[in-house]
């Protein structure tokens, strides 16, 4: 494990078996300005998590013993805090983001590391912007309900016909997104807009592999769920109010 010195209030982990990766990159974030720290393996990364949390980890999808899955199955029984993972070129984006508890983003290898950490700045922004609405009375902080939906901005919480579902923040933001004006179309680019940072690029096919998770954890609370529907050739809207 390598700590850098404290620069900044944002603390990073890193966590690959790919050595020099983990040099060249975390040598980044330390000239960025972020607290990082480095483990080599699934294990160790989450003993330090027990005690303490990063503000956001950066993951392999692929790692011997305890890979970047199974760590992030463990991270999300206790935390939201945002997570990205590196995963290689040759993989499916959908199997990646179609997992059960899921990822903020990803990032494929072999990448930018000006890419990577501009969506870390991205992600670690929204988070902060969300926890800035605490206590504010805006339309996008209330409790919402469209018809067996509930959601509530301020403590990250949503149910189902009174089934709770857990989302991610980018999940979340989306689901937000389509149930405030239901019968409404959103186009895919509107929903990049509504879930990342406009200095950051995503492609159509990641809001696709986000709504395709959004659905299955839905589905977990009612197998018939289908308020969300997709207009081929044109994006999204929510059909229940």
């Amino acid at each position: 494990m390598n700590k850098i010195a404290l620069v900044d209030d944002d603390m990073i982990a890193l966590v690959d078996d790919d050595m020099n990766l983990v040099t060249s990159v975390s040598m980044t974030l330390e000239a960025e300005g972020f607290e990082v720290e480095t483990y080599n393996d699934g294990q160790a990364a989450l003993d330090a998590f027990n005690k303490k949390l990063p503000d956001l980890a950066v993951l392999d999808i692929k790692m011997p013993g305890m890979d970047g899955m199974d760590l992030l199955q463990r991270i999300r029984q206790k935390t939201k805090m945002p997570v990205i993972f590196l995963i290689s070129k040759g993989d499916e984006i959908d199997e990646v983001l179609g997992s059960r508890m899921g990822a903020d983003d990803y990032v494929k290898k072999p990448f930018s590391q000006r890419l990577l950490v501009e969506r870390i700045r991205a992600l670690l922004r929204r988070q902060d912007a969300q926890a800035d609405e605490i206590g504010t009375d805006s339309e996008e902080t209330k409790v919402m309900e469209r018809g067996e939906l509930r959601m509530d901005p301020l403590r990250h919480a949503v149910s189902w016909k009174g089934k709770a579902v857990s989302l991610t923040a980018t999940e979340f933001l989306l689901l937000q997104a389509l149930a405030q004006r239901p019968g409404f179309v959103k186009s895919r680019d509107q929903l990049i807009d509504v879930a990342y940072d406009d200095q950051v690029y995503v492609d159509d096919r990641t809001i696709d592999s986000h709504i395709k998770r959004l659905r299955k954890k839905m589905r977990t609370a009612d197998d018939e769920f289908s308020a969300i529907e997709t207009l081929y050739g044109i994006g999204y809207k929510y059909n229940k109010d």
